[in-house]
C-alpha cells in the first residue's frame, strides 16, 4: 500500500469515528445519546457546596486559567484580569463558608460605561473556567453576592488593578463523596417553558 493510500484510510477512519461519535437527540424526548464528556458535564453540573480541603494543583489552577483566557468577549477586548486567592484568611474574608485547601479566583473587568459588555464577557470567562474545572474532576461554584463587599474593602488586599472591579468569584476545590441534598443538582425549568421558536 502506497503512502497515499495509507493516508486516504487513515483520514477514513478517523472521519467515520467523529460521524459516529457525533451527537444526535431524540425528538421529544429528554434522553440524549452521545459519547461527547463535554456535552455529559454540562448537563450534569450543578453548584456543590461539599467542597473537601484537598488541595488544587498548581497545574488544574494553569489549566483553568488558560481556558478563562480563551472565553469569547466583544471585540475580543478580554477586558478580564484574574486574582488567584489561596491565602486561607484572605479567602474567609471574601466568602465565609470557604474550606482551606480550595481556591478563589475573583473575576476582575474594568469599570462598567454605558453599553458596556464587560460584566457578560466575565461571564463568559467564569464559565469557561467553571467547566474546566469540572471536566478536572473539581468542584466549582460561582458566587456574585461577595463583590459588593470586596469592590468596598478588599481592593487593596487582593492588589486589584486601578480601575477595576469584581465582577464574579469562582470557588474551586475538591467535593467530597456523599450524597449531600443541598449541594446536589436542583431541578431546571422544562425545556418547553424555556425554548420558543418561530417558524
Amino acid at each position: 500500500m502506497n503512502k497515499k493510500v495509507w493516508i486516504t484510510s487513515i483520514l477514513a477512519i478517523a472521519f467515520m469515528a467523529v460521524v459516529m461519535s457525533s451527537h444526535r437527540y431524540e425528538s421529544g424526548s429528554d434522553s440524549m445519546r452521545t459519547d461527547s464528556s463535554v456535552l455529559e458535564l454540562i448537563l450534569n453540573s450543578y453548584s456543590p457546596r461539599n467542597f473537601s480541603s484537598v488541595p488544587v494543583s498548581m497545574g488544574d489552577l494553569e489549566v483553568i486559567l488558560k481556558c478563562g483566557i480563551k472565553a469569547p468577549s466583544a471585540g475580543n477586548r478580554q477586558p478580564w484580569k484574574f486574582i488567584v486567592v489561596r491565602d486561607f484568611a484572605v479567602m474567609q474574608q471574601m466568602i465565609a463558608s470557604v474550606t482551606e485547601g480550595n481556591v478563589l479566583i475573583a473575576v476582575c473587568g474594568p469599570e462598567a460605561q454605558a453599553n458596556s459588555t464587560v460584566d457578560f464577557d466575565c461571564g463568559l470567562a467564569t464559565e469557561n473556567m467553571t467547566i474546566a474545572a469540572q471536566s478536572l474532576g473539581l468542584g466549582a461554584r460561582i458566587y456574585a453576592g461577595p463583590t459588593a463587599n470586596i469592590n468596598a474593602t478588599m481592593k487593596q488586599t487582593l492588589q486589584m488593578p486601578d480601575g477595576y472591579r469584581a465582577v464574579a468569584v469562582l470557588r474551586v476545590g475538591y467535593v467530597e463523596n456523599v450524597n449531600d441534598a443541598v449541594s446536589a443538582a436542583t431541578p431546571r425549568n422544562s425545556y418547553e417553558e424555556v425554548v420558543t421558536f418561530l417558524e
